[in-house]
């Protein structure tokens, strides 16, 4: 599993909570962040599939010739909308 370092700011009090958390578990205060964090964060979505392109009406009449440009497209919109 890769893992990030970050930094963060904690007023005086949140650390020294942290800080005791962490010993009375006995794990470090990284697993107390994690855990925590972990709790209050939605679950990850799942990637999910690309829909058929240019199935149906209303695709364009060249979806056969630019099958690479829309399914391009198809993933810029879903890594934009994944970053928002």
């Amino acid at each position: 599993m890769r893992v990030k370092r970050i930094t963060i700011r904690l007023p005086d009090d949140l650390d020294a909570r942290l800080r005791c958390e962490a010993a009375r578990r006995s794990i470090s205060i990284a697993a107390v962040v994690c855990d925590a964090i972990d709790q209050h964060m939605p679950p990850a979505r799942p990637a999910g599939r690309l829909s058929f392109s240019a199935i149906g009406e209303g695709s364009p009449a060249d979806a056969s010739e630019r099958v690479d440009e829309i399914v391009s497209g198809a993933l810029a919109r879903r890594h934009h909308n994944s970053a928002a």
